[in-house]
């Protein structure tokens, strides 16, 4: 899934294809990891060659998915950082960060706060930070990386709730809003500070930052190396060099195997092959997949951005009881041991555990219940045990991307279980650009999760560039609009639960109100890692297999 939702050669002994040429930093004379079999000993030093780099620092080197790669290079004003994958941008600093507990910590920022009518925030920042290139950062850079993000055509960080930033003086920066929006410090803990005097267009390619490591080298298609910024100005990061190769899943697993990477993310699929000198990292995540259920008939066509017009609705899922048997039948625990070998969770919501969530989201497998409601709604059993309604099958096609290998199997298992209730799915993989032609007239089997409330915001919201549902309630609308107006985000968690389910009202999107999706499985992201390296505690990763895992790369050390 892209945000644009709308509009290796032979080396150290790894088989052929399964390393670039560029790679070749992981591996050899060159003090890379070595691909000693037996790797280190957890609680020892590394093995010779393993942890430490040519200039005899220590490093670690890691694979990521080949989609990890940023296109556009390290700029925050297109998508490093955020978007839909959302990470620390490590070579720039943010005015603020979240720690383990998603709890708001100052980075840039020495104190901010909002005004009373949530229109202007002000951020006071450090006076001793300095760029890459020697020049001190101030309140100007913090505007013009703002006014960047909201001015600019490329830019995928979601600062559309911003007017404009302007520098008060060299250390505090006000920020004008279009409306209320708490959510803004989300966006803010990720995107990067980027230089007024040095950005231009090849700013990805040659990033100047302030932030713990600097852009040592990049190969395009290959490998990125990060090195610490010797003049940082916070705690000195422990990992002096950070080798990042991008790869298939199954040449991550055949790099691992050889010994020439210290962290190869991997699948549930190919977990149990746990190479030699290696243990199984599972960092729990907000990875979640779920089906949107469009609520509206067929026929009901959706317009977008005033003159896009999609094809909408579905005679099926547009019956709340469907949508509502659903979320009752569908077994997520088997769901999860079938498909992921166990390695995730169940998911009701596109933030579970988070402190928006809803408790209220959360339902029992509960088939009988399920096919009651079918049922009732007169749905019956015919001949071979599918369900119909006045000469309409009770059936509908489910598309997810085609070429993941996970949606695919999640997909077919749902559609099994489906058959169960007399419920006939049809699994469609397909490329995005056909899902989105059928993003509002069809079930999607997606990838969403966040560590902010804007995608249940943007999913549930009647305007919201993710309502496929088409679901549109003027008191859950009331409810989110409030939410983001609250004057802190603690604030505003009661907003986004009502949302979900408010009792008093009888509506939210729940699967005891209007049961807009069908959430599955938060999927366990999953890594070898080398015996003998020490990976920071993790916070819950987001949706992408990929940067999160790095956000605290600084704190990472050999034992």
């Amino acid at each position: 899934m892209v945000l644009s939702r709308r509009m290796f050669l032979k080396a150290c002994g790894c088989a052929a294809g399964a390393l670039g040429a560029g790679a070749l930093v992981g591996c050899g004379s060159d003090g890379a990891a070595s691909s000693d079999a037996d790797g280190a000993t957890a609680g020892a030093a590394p093995a010779a060659g393993v942890g430490v780099g040519p200039d005899g620092e220590s490093q670690v080197v890691i694979t990521m998915t080949p989609s990890s790669e940023p296109a556009a290079g390290f700029d925050p004003l297109v998508n490093w950082g955020a978007g839909e994958h959302v990470h620390e941008p490590l070579i720039q600093s943010t005015l603020i960060a979240t720690d383990n507990n998603l709890a708001f910590v100052n980075d840039l920022a020495t104190d901010y706060g909002c005004s009373d009518d949530g229109l202007t925030w002000t951020f006071h920042i450090r006076d001793d930070v300095k760029f890459t290139d020697g020049v001190p950062l101030t309140a100007e850079d913090v505007a013009f990386t703002i006014n960047g993000i909201v001015n600019g055509q490329a830019a995928e960080a979601d600062l559309s709730m911003v007017r404009e930033a302007r520098a008060v003086d060299a250390v505090t920066c006000e920020i004008a809003m279009e409306r209320p929006n708490n959510a803004l410090l989300y966006t803010l803990a990720v995107v990067g500070i980027v230089p007024a005097h040095g950005y231009g267009e090849d700013y990805g390619e040659h990033p100047i930052g302030s932030g713990r490591y600097m852009l040592e080298q990049w190969d395009r298609g290959q490998q990125v190396i990060l090195r610490a910024n010797p003049d940082y100005y916070g705690e000195k990061p422990l990992m002096d060099r950070v080798v990042v190769l991008f790869m298939e899943e199954d040449a991550s697993l055949a790099a691992a195997s050889a010994g020439t990477v210290d962290v190869a993310y991997t699948s549930a699929a190919l977990a149990g092959a746990v190479p030699a000198g290696y243990t199984l990292l599972n960092c729990a995540s907000v990875d979640s997949r779920g089906i949107s259920l469009p609520c509206n008939p067929a026929g009901t066509d959706v317009v977008v951005e005033g003159d896009m017009v999609y094809m909408g609705g579905n005679d099926v899922t547009s019956d709340i009881a469907v949508r509502r048997a659903l979320n009752l039948g569908i077994d997520r625990a088997a769901m999860i041991e079938h498909v992921l070998a166990g390695f995730g969770r169940a998911a009701y919501s596109v933030g579970d555990g988070m402190p928006w969530s809803s408790a209220a989201m959360e339902v029992e497998t509960d088939a009988a219940a399920a096919e009651a409601l079918l049922d009732e709604a007169g749905w019956a059993r015919g001949d071979g045990g599918m369900r119909s309604r006045d000469g309409v099958p009770c059936a509908f096609d489910l598309y997810y991307a085609a070429n993941d290998s996970t949606r695919q199997a999640l997909a077919y298992d749902f559609a099994d279980q489906c058959a169960a209730l007399g419920i006939a799915v049809t699994p469609k993989g397909a490329s995005w650009d056909d899902i989105y032609a059928r993003q509002y007239a069809d079930p999607v089997l997606w990838g969403w999760g966040s560590n902010s409330p804007v995608e249940l915001y943007e999913l549930t919201y009647s305007t919201g560039w993710g309502n496929y549902a088409q679901y549109m309630n003027e008191t859950v609308d009331a409810n989110l609009e409030a939410a983001q107006a609250a004057r802190t985000v603690e604030e505003s968690y009661p907003f986004y639960q009502a949302a979900q389910w408010d009792a008093a009202s009888g509506t939210g999107v729940a699967p005891e109100g209007a049961a807009t999706w069908v959430w599955l499985a938060n999927v366990d992201h999953l890594y070898f890692e080398r015996e003998g390296l020490a990976v920071a505690e993790q916070k819950p990763h987001p949706h992408g297999h990929g940067w999160s895992l790095v956000n605290n790369i600084d704190r990472w050390s050999w034992s």
